[in-house]
């Protein structure tokens, strides 16, 4: 087993690493001591060894601190990036959410199928040591390469606050993410097991409390990232125009895995450095393959059927080995349903992610931001693990029930689902509060009276009357082509008719302030603000332009009896500063906003009282989010239960039942797992185009169940085994054969000393 503790495993199964590990160096503590006994083989046991002194702090090897800090350190990084990465795509590269959802699930799925790449490398040619220092090298350029393609001021070279070439900044960020897969995967089947090689044969308390701290650098390095870079990508910073700090955020993660390389350099003279002894899973590979081709050449029917379809490659590999990979192909079997819980469980940081997004952060004293609700999953993992462990599987176990490993999978799997359910009825509440745009050949027109006279205005099969400073309460809706005549009228005076060429899918306000004055303005707002933020923009009744400054943004020379273009704020009170000629100096003229929540936009009139000064007054345009995130909190939950139930028993299902040469094997196998629930991810985001992302959630809560119950009935056939008894019984024929060879005078039962 030589697994790097990541998401999904970022806290399972310690188990599994301090038994195997503790059986991997007994032996070859044991194979180095052989050699030391015969001549001219001391240097090969110094190999197995290891290469460097041995220091020690309290009794502990002084190399595995340098170890633990390196994986804080990482985990961070890799984390603390992922966490933005979604939000990265949407909202600056410009993706929608199919296109940023298909790129992250990419990118996950690259970060599990590379553990194979790193594991035969680390076995076969470099070493765990050489291994983790070049693929961390690697991952750091990575980090620094997407940091880089963060930066607005990178190709807007006219500062207008766009980027003037997006796709160089989509090519970084792609390289980048494919350093960091190599990486972060490479580097996953090295790091933990070179932890387990820096302790002594009497060591194993030690080594066991080394496992607990690597679990636990492993969380706090996750937990912590995923709270620190949100907070810092909704700070402010840019040279010619201000943005959200991408550069910030995504540059702490790139300077801690370069801190992380450093470290773990620091301590290389303090190292136990193991020489590569071979890939068993290469050979379980070359086993497998001889097998399918030797049964191929002979699939006539005068060879004669043999009890198991691996037992076609005794004639080239001991029956040990093949007795061994069946054990692996027999659990490998039962993976196979297994990436569908995956493809539900990776989507926290995408599907989940964007749906927070759409959602009001502001829980309590506390504004959450979107992509940190991905800290409910750790929190409620560091709960769930001792709760499960400690109370509830006891209680289970004490009412009689038979729960075994597979049944608390298929729970897990029916749990995910249920996740799922409950994010499909958060989404149709969320959809419920969402402002109807504009579709096709529709316009939508928003009256807005900011004269001193009442109006009615006159639509199609419709009549509005407004008081002075008023507006209509929604949005109304017409086909363009049906949009055929507007008319403004007031008492005592004419009718006047708008003439104005609409723009179909498009909203519209049409400020009037007399029977004959009037303009149409296109509001420019098709869906509600992202990112969480409010659009503000200002509407002037003053006869001359104005300057209006908001939270460093300005609004240059807006026009009068015109609106400006919206701007967009966070949440909270803003101040804002009018720059008129028309305005007395001993007028105020700075005010505040009123406070800001998540996803509004509001016009501000800005009109003249009596005596000459300025007044604000604010019409709403789109509603803030009015769903709390503290909603996804159920959702989160049954997922973090399910994860906990699926997850720590899956692996520890997969050790109880290998055989100890081949957990690295199946620990591929359960990565690949991942990589595949990641990849049904993407087919279903781009087949399946739905309309409405509530119908998309119950889609995969269908599919997770029906897969839930295909498993049920595959782990109802499936047989337990102990592969200690069965590798021990070959032991002792081994044994046997052994003893008979070596001895040419075998006892005789017949004739004895006394009858001679």
């Amino acid at each position: 087993m030589k697994q790097h503790m990541t998401d999904p495993d970022k806290y399972r199964a310690r188990c599994w690493y301090r038994e195997e590990l503790e059986e991997m160096l007994k032996c070859r503590r044991d194979y180095g001591s052989a050699l030391v006994q015969i001549p001219g083989r001391q240097a090969e046991a110094k190999k197995m060894r290891g290469t460097s002194k041995s220091w020690s702090c309290f009794g502990y090897p002084l190399s595995i601190f340098f170890i633990v800090i390196n994986e804080f350190c990482e985990r961070f990084s890799y984390y603390g990036m992922r966490a933005l990465l979604i939000l990265y795509f949407r909202y600056f590269i410009g993706w929608d959410d199919s296109l940023s959802t298909t790129i992250y699930h990419t990118f996950v799925a690259l970060c599990y199928l590379t553990p194979i790449l790193g594991a035969l490398i680390a076995d076969s040619w470099l070493g765990k040591f050489k291994t983790i220092v070049s693929l961390s090298i690697v991952y750091t350029i990575g980090q620094a390469v997407i940091a880089v393609s963060s930066i607005n001021d990178l190709t807007d070279f006219n500062h207008d606050g766009t980027p003037d070439s997006i796709s160089a900044h989509v090519a970084l960020s792609m390289v980048g993410l494919a350093l960091i897969a190599l990486g972060t995967g490479g580097i996953k089947p090295c790091v933990s097991a070179f932890g387990g090689d820096q302790f002594e044969e009497g060591q194993e308390k030690q080594r066991n409390r080394f496992f607990s701290i690597f679990y636990l650098a492993i969380n706090a390095g996750s937990l912590i990232s995923t709270i620190i870079t949100p907070l810092l990508r909704v700070q402010v910073c840019g040279i010619h125009s201000k943005q959200a700090c991408y550069p910030l955020a995504f540059g702490v993660p790139a300077a801690l895995m370069a801190v992380s390389l450093i470290v773990f350099v620091i301590g290389s003279r303090m190292y136990k450095k193991f020489q590569p002894q071979g890939n068993v899973m290469a050979k379980v590979v070359r086993c497998i393959g001889f097998a399918i081709k030797n049964r191929f050449r002979h699939r006539s029917k005068e060879f004669p059927k043999r009890e198991h379809w691996l037992d076609w490659a005794n004639e080239k590999y001991d029956e040990r080995l093949v007795s061994q990979i069946k054990m692996v192909t027999r659990v490998m079997f039962l993976y196979i349903p297994l990436p569908m819980f995956w493809a539900l469980f990776d989507q926290q940081g995408s599907r989940w992610t964007l749906q927070a997004a759409t959602m009001s952060g502001k829980i309590g004293i506390i504004e959450i931001q979107p992509d940190q609700m991905q800290t409910v999953n750790a929190i409620l993992i560091v709960i769930m693990v001792p709760i499960m462990d400690a109370l509830v599987y006891p209680l289970i176990a004490k009412c009689g029930f038979n729960f075994t490993p597979l049944k608390k999978m298929t729970v897990g799997m029916f749990l995910a689902s249920m996740a799922f359910v409950a994010a499909a009825v958060v989404q149709v509440e969320i959809d419920k509060t969402l402002p109807v745009f504009p579709r096709g050949s529709q316009v939508q027109v928003k009256v807005m009276n900011i004269g001193n006279d009442n109006m009615t205005i006159s639509f199609p099969g419709t009549t509005v009357t407004l008081d002075q400073m008023s507006q209509t309460n929604d949005f109304m809706t017409f086909d363009v082509d049906k949009l055929t005549s507007i008319n403004i009228s007031s008492a005592g005076s004419l009718v006047t008719p708008v003439t104005h060429s609409f723009e179909q899918g498009h909203r519209h306000t049409l400020l009037v302030w007399a029977p004959n004055h009037h303009r149409v303005v296109k509001d420019g707002l098709n869906q509600k603000p992202v990112k969480g933020e409010n659009g503000i923009r200002f509407v002037n009744t003053f006869d001359e332009s104005f300057n209006v400054t908001m939270n460093g943004e300005v609004y240059v020379s807006v026009a009068s009896h015109n609106a400006s273009e919206y701007q967009f704020f966070p949440s909270g009170v803003k101040s804002f500063t009018i720059n008129s000629a028309e305005i007395s100096q001993q007028c105020e003229n700075d005010f505040k906003s009123s406070y800001l929540e998540y996803g509004s936009a509001y016009t501000y009139v800005i009109a003249r009282k009596n005596d000459g000064c300025p007044e604000v007054k604010i019409f709403e345009d789109i509603a803030p989010n009015t769903i709390n995130m503290a909603l996804q909190i159920p959702q989160y939950f049954l997922l973090t239960c399910g994860e906990v139930v699926f997850s720590v028993t899956g692996l520890e299902f997969s050790y109880s039942q290998a055989p100890s040469n081949m957990k690295s094997v199946l620990q591929a196998g359960w990565l690949l797992t991942v990589a595949v629930g990641n990849i049904i991810v993407l087919i279903v985001a781009g087949a399946g185009q739905f309309s409405e992302q509530w119908a998309e959630y119950v889609l995969f809560a269908a599919l997770l169940l029906v897969v839930c119950v295909i498993f049920a009935i595959m782990a109802r056939f499936y047989t337990y085994i102990n592969p200690a008894e069965i590798e021990a019984q070959f032991d002792e024929d081994e044994k046997k054969k052994y003893l008979e060879k070596s001895n040419p005078y075998p006892k005789s039962d017949s004739f004895s000393q006394t009858q001679m």
